[in-house]
């Protein structure tokens, strides 16, 4: 048994494994709009650890409620803080553990998805939205930035004008306005966008494990590195795979004009 599907009950999140090779983690904090408080991190990032070494995962969705994927951070426990405090413990640092996170993961999101809850999506490496969906930073109403990537993951999605204007009025921004600018992959017209991020999870699970975290890790580095580097790096992952059983299962189904079965090995 997947030792996800056996992971004890948290308080804030709720775990579960709708399909094969899919972890879904979702958010649970329903009162507040599922703000993200330093417990419900601490619980987010257990899950990830343990969904990361777990064999039978391959990709993990994250997602909230209708209402809201994750309406922002826990003001009530960030407004006494001080910045001895803050910058001694690195507060929000851990924050982006979703983002090292090495397999594929899926953000389901409906509803707001604002401050933190926006830098949570933005971690994740696919974005499906429904068309109910808001996002925004709106941090500069508190007398605050964004401080989980907001500033330099939004700037590199929908260009710096943009997040300029988004970033120092605060405004949301819709499903639609999201679509057009690449900040989700698409929205979920019909159906659930939870059920349609499950459904891409298990396709990608399908795949050869080491094949998907390769290409993870290639695609997230286009974003850091020079072009020239970038290409160094894809072609080192592609020539390792040659030394992996799914490389040679995959190529060999291809000619034998069969379906490969991965052995994520």
């Amino acid at each position: 048994m997947s030792s996800f599907t056996t992971l004890e009950k948290f308080e804030h999140i709720l775990t579960s494994s709708p399909a094969p090779g899919v972890a879904l983690i979702t958010l649970n904090r329903p009162k507040a709009l599922n703000a993200l408080c330093s417990p419900l991190i601490v619980e987010l990032n257990k899950a990830l650890k343990v969904a990361e070494e777990d064999d039978a995962v391959g990709a993990v969705v994250v997602t909230g409620s209708e209402k809201a994927f994750a309406a922002g951070a826990d003001i009530k426990e960030m407004k006494d803080k001080t910045y001895d405090e803050v910058f001694r413990t690195n507060f929000i640092e851990s924050w982006h553990r979703l983002y090292t996170f090495r397999k594929p993961t899926i953000a389901a999101i409906s509803g707001f998805a604002l401050g933190g809850g926006c830098e949570i999506a933005m971690m994740c490496d696919l974005l499906l939205a429904s068309p109910s969906a808001k996002f925004g930073q709106p941090e500069i109403n508190l007398g605050v930035i964004p401080g989980a990537g907001g500033t330099q993951r939004l700037t590199r999605l929908v260009g710096r004008s943009r997040a300029m204007e988004l970033i120092l009025t605060g405004k949301t921004f819709n499903a639609e306005q999201a679509e057009q600018w690449g900040v989700v992959s698409r929205v979920v017209r019909e159906g659930s966008v939870v059920d349609e991020a499950v459904k891409v999870g298990e396709e990608i699970a399908s795949k050869g494990r080491l094949a998907t975290m390769a290409a993870k890790e290639a695609v997230n580095a286009a974003y850091e590195l020079p072009l020239s580097e970038g290409l160094r790096l894809e072609r080192k992952l592609f020539h390792s795979l040659f030394a992996t059983a799914d490389q040679k299962e995959g190529m060999s189904a291809f000619v034998e004009k069969r379906k490969p079965k991965f052995a994520h090995l």
